[in-house]
């Protein structure tokens, strides 16, 4: 029969031994002694035998083992293991401390576990985080010091890695801090690190340098970088990091992100390179052929910021600089960043109550429309105080509303032009033009029956400018504008029909609507400059007839779910030269064309607009389909075509083609056809195989513009992930990109492949 001995605190009492009386400190737990021989001398115990300590959340086990119930220490040896919670050791001896939870192991394996959550970015592993050492410290609950010693997340037999160092401290579901350490991959040396603090447990964010950037590109060179990562706060971290391109400079990079209160988040970004520049030949004014350095360098910046204030306001910041677009073709990391020629920045703050909204907006819009020689479009809104309503209706029993908005703020504009290869300045307003607007609203939704109803609204707009234009050119000049506005929406009765099926209910719906406009009082149309579509507004009259299909269906007693719709719509305009507004032969932009198609139509007066068709079919989010069309019945012919395709089968599946076609007049927008396709199987942090492939192709120019291709594989606690990019972009950059990534679970990766830069 094993013996059995209750301790507690100081107090002894053995099977056959009285207990001495001491007083037990306040909330003071017994400590259980069972062994299958025990004994005591003076005031120790000495226990053989399958030996079992257990105190609070402690369990101590051993062939041998002498304790000292005055100090709490425990001496074992032979087998001993250690049980706390989470934490498990074996070791040949220990010493332990079983008030304090201290103590010292020799010849020890553990294993630590902790609550991984699913994160996006890392390869999670449900193993432990298991050691091999010579020595190892237990300083409190969540804190061991271990000596010479290996590390891994992998299965202890065959472990695909380790990290052997000499020093390390593990911090319960917290991190791990190695010195003087060597990461091995099937016990060959990859890396070594004279420190290195990782992420164990919950908390990925931990500060430290990160892992080495070594990369090596057609057009950059060989790269070599690092950077590092500091989480001061809960609530806020930052990266900081730069690379050595070989052949081109230094590029630097900056990510910030805070949350110091719940309703308050800020993020920034920089992204820039020093560049020294690439040898290009150029014609001398000799004629003769010459090597320069042509500099590329530049950067972008963003800051975004989302502040829910006291009051019920809000403020949004959205700031964005990019110096030029040259910059961005030749150094952007992915083919979607490189293309973008737009930099948009926005900042308002805004109130609602009762209907009512009080805006402070500042806007500002840059266009690169060429990168070599540079042209640019600047469009500016700064600053512009702006209230608006609702459609309100003062008088409960009449159905007549009134809503409306006015404005006032400063604007600007700057641009330029290329003629026989020179740039050419174009209109520059000079910091501030000043612009304000008045626009007051009636509403009168009118009925006739249930079939049939419309809804009428006239809008008096009064606008003054601080400036115009007068052929081409600035005169700092006023100019109003006083227009009257009507707008009817009918709305003719809908059709419908309601079949049942095995498979559940179906409904088919057709909605027609017209909607007549007509506006007077614009006049003079080519002294506005245009600094965003409120200068598009033209006199027209006009009206546009559309019918939209909608197919729906519902099993069971579920939601219905709209599988298929289908619009098509036209507008008919009874003034084709918008009292005078349209000049031929050029690309005309006005809100009565913009409004039934985005692209660019009228070089000529005319009464019918495009046919204009969009399908979109989603019959229950696996496959997403959309198809749009705009048919000239004028040239007979489609002017563009764009077709989106996605599908999702299967989980881990998913196919994506994108078609987009322009096949207008040279006069009103350049001839386009373009095709882009992915498909991929898995994620980067997905177990087993994974892989994606896409491409650009621009048909009209015969150019693969982009072709990516990224292949995974995860284990249980490792994976390697491979990349190659090619990026196509004329003259400015083609350049081949290969990149590499070790992914350790519930680590990061280690390599080049950033996982802002995956493509799955």
């Amino acid at each position: 029969m094993r013996a059995l001995c209750v301790l507690i605190a100081a107090v002894s009492a053995v099977c056959g031994v009285s207990a001495q009386a001491n007083h037990e400190p306040a909330g003071q737990a017994d400590v259980r002694l069972e062994a299958e021989q025990q004994r005591k001398e003076g005031d120790s115990f000495f226990a053989d035998g399958k030996v079992e300590i257990r105190y609070r959340n402690f369990q101590l086990r051993a062939d041998h083992v002498e304790y000292n119930p005055k100090t709490f220490l425990a001496k074992a040896r032979g087998n001993v293991a250690l049980d706390a919670d989470t934490q498990h050791l074996t070791a040949d001896s220990a010493e332990f401390n079983v008030e304090t939870g201290a103590g010292r192991f020799e010849h020890v394996r553990g294993e630590v576990r902790s609550e991984h959550r699913p994160n996006a970015y890392v390869l999670v592993s449900p193993n432990p985080l298991i050691f091999d050492a010579q020595e190892v410290r237990r300083v409190d609950a969540v804190t061991y010091v271990i000596e010479h010693a290996w590390l891994t997340v992998c299965l202890p037999d065959k472990p695909s890695w380790k990290f052997f160092a000499t020093r390390a401290t593990i911090h319960v579901d917290h991190s791990v801090a190695l010195v003087n350490a060597n990461f091995r991959l099937f016990r060959v040396p990859l890396l070594y690190m004279p420190y290195a603090d990782l992420p164990a447990g919950r908390n990925l964010r931990q500060s430290g340098f990160l892992m080495p950037d070594f990369s090596d590109t057609s057009l950059k060179g060989i790269v070599v970088g690092d950077g590092y990562y500091w989480a001061p706060k809960t609530w806020t971290d930052i990266s900081i990091g730069a690379a050595y391109l070989s052949r081109r400079g230094w590029q630097q990079n900056v990510d910030f992100r805070a949350k110091p209160w719940e309703n308050v988040s800020v993020s920034a970004k920089y992204f820039g390179v020093f560049d020294r520049g690439l040898p290009t030949t150029v014609m001398d004014s000799s004629g003769n052929s010459v090597s320069q350095l042509v500099k590329q360098g530049g950067h972008s910046a963003q800051f975004e910021l989302d502040a829910r204030l006291a009051g019920g306001w809000r403020a949004v910041a959205d700031i964005n600089q990019l110096t030029s677009l040259t910059f961005q073709l030749a150094f952007a990391p992915n083919f979607s960043e490189a293309v973008n020629s737009e930099v948009r920045t926005s900042a308002f703050l805004t109130n609602s109550l009762h209907g009512f909204s009080v805006d402070l907006a500042a806007n500002g819009y840059r266009n690169f429309l060429n990168a070599q020689p540079e042209i640019a479009v600047d469009l500016r809104s700064a600053p512009e105080a702006r209230v608006s309503s609702v459609d309100q209706a003062p008088w409960k029993n009449v159905p007549v509303y009134f809503g409306g908005e006015m404005f006032a703020g400063a604007v600007h504009r700057s641009d330029e032009t290329l003629q026989s290869g020179a740039v050419v300045p174009g209109i520059d307003t000079g910091a501030f033009v000043e612009r304000s607007e008045f626009a007051p609203r009636v509403v009168v939704p009118l009925h006739w029956g249930p079939w049939i109803g419309a809804t009428t609204s006239y809008t008096v707009r009064a606008t003054s400018y601080g400036a115009q234009a007068e052929g081409g050119s600035l005169v700092n000049a006023p100019l109003t504008r006083t227009t009257g506005e009507l707008n009817i929406d009918l709305r003719p009765p809908s059709l419908e029909r309601v079949w049942e099926t095995i498979g559940g209910k179906w409904k088919h719906t057709i909605d027609p609507e017209i909607e007549y406009n007509y506006v007077r009082g614009v006049n003079q149309f080519d002294h506005f400059i245009r600094f965003d579509e409120d200068e598009t507004l033209t006199d027209t009259n006009e009206f546009m007839y559309s019918v939209t299909q909608r197919l729906f269906h519902r099993s069971g007693d579920g939601q219905a779910d709209e599988l298929i719709s289908w619009k098509i719509a036209q507008k008919y305009y009874f003034d084709p030269t918008f009292n005078g507004a349209l000049v031929p032969g050029t690309r005309n932009v006005f809100q009565a064309l913009d409004s039934i198609t985005p692209f660019a139509f009228a070089d000529q007066p005319r009464h019918f607009s495009p046919i204009d068709s969009d399908l979109r079919i989603t019959p229950g989010g696996a496959y997403d389909a959309e198809v749009r069309l705009d048919y000239d019945p004028v040239r007979e012919r489609l002017l563009t075509a764009g077709t989106l395709l996605k599908l999702r089968p299967y989980q881990n599946f998913n196919f994506t083609v994108a078609h987009f076609s322009i096949d207008n007049s040279a006069v009103l927008q350049p001839l386009a056809n373009q095709i882009r396709a992915q498909i991929g199987y898995g994620d980067l942090n997905r177990r087993g195989w994974n892989a994606t492939f896409g491409f650009s192709y621009d048909v009209e120019q015969n150019v693969l513009q982009n072709q990516l291709m990224q292949v995974s594989y995860n284990g249980s606690c490792c994976g390697i992930a491979l990349e190659y990019r090619r990026l196509s972009l004329g003259p400015i950059r083609t350049e081949n990109q290969f990149r590499v990534a070790l992914i350790i679970a519930n680590i990061g990766a280690f390599g080049n492949l950033r996982r802002q830069e995956k493509i799955f």
